[in-house]
């Protein structure tokens, strides 16, 4: 059997099994980070806005990726569940902090649907389907790191060489990245959360967040819908970007 029937019947297998877990709208970003995880050898992924670690056990699971994970969650609801998660894994870390642009504490909200919780306030309009889920329940202090602070210690203490920083911070991606500073530069991809419809308050919009990873030299390498449900209007996409430095082919 040939290497290109194989990836077609493991691909096909890929689908049938999300497909039977209500997650087939997953699909073309699992086969995108396969393919992205591959192509540029990435050996960490940073997971900011972690939850429960979900992400990270689709990371495991469905993209076959065996690297470093770093796993971040400010909520404490919920990142006794992340912990618990983590700990069967050597190569999965977690860690109850929120990564922003300051050193230091910040109020962090708790909302009633806790993966939306963020540092950021929800928007004063959005879809009815969200009022109930994105308002806020409690608010709490949490610790806040910059990454331009905390990347360097994760790289000794890890082995970080090739890595890719996934963001999914409810509103607050921007910030993680004024707060990676220089380090935002060193990554080899980048994977956000961009807004069409922002539900949180001073929300930076796709095409300013687009912008400012163009700025750092990251280029877009596929974008997905995260909002299934919500026909016929898009709220929210991920985007996956790779750095011009990586791309042999790139005439900038």
């Amino acid at each position: 059997m040939s290497p290109r029937v194989k990836r077609e019947l493991r691909d096909r297998w890929l689908a049938l099994r999300l497909s039977f877990r209500g997650r087939v709208h997953e699909y073309p970003e699992v086969l995108q980070l396969r393919r992205f995880v591959a192509a540029f050898d990435i050996d960490c992924i940073i997971d900011v806005g972690a939850n429960a670690g979900q992400h990270a056990t689709m990371l495991r699971r469905d993209v076959g990726f065996s690297g470093t994970i770093l796993s971040f969650e400010p909520n404490p609801q919920v990142f006794p569940a992340l912990e618990k998660n983590a700990s069967r894994d050597p190569h999965w870390h977690a860690f109850n902090i929120a990564l922003s642009n300051v050193d230091g504490t910040a109020q962090f909200n708790v909302m009633a649907a806790d993966q939306f919780s963020s540092l950021e306030t929800p928007a004063d309009a959005m879809d009815p389907i969200f009022h109930d889920r994105n308002r806020v329940a409690q608010t709490v202090d949490v610790q806040c790191r910059r990454l331009d602070g905390l990347y360097p210690e994760l790289k000794v203490a890890h082995g970080c060489s090739r890595t890719l920083l996934k963001m999914d911070t409810q509103g607050h991606d921007r910030l993680v990245c004024e707060g990676a500073g220089a380090m935002l530069d060193s990554m080899v991809g980048i994977q956000t959360e961009l807004a069409i419809r922002p539900l949180y308050q001073g929300g930076t919009g796709y095409r300013a967040m687009i912008d400012l990873l163009d700025g750092h030299g990251f280029v877009p390498s596929a974008f997905f819908a995260n909002n299934k449900g919500h026909f016929p209007r898009l709220v929210e996409m991920d985007g996956l970007f790779v750095s011009r430095r990586v791309l042999r082919d790139d005439p900038v």
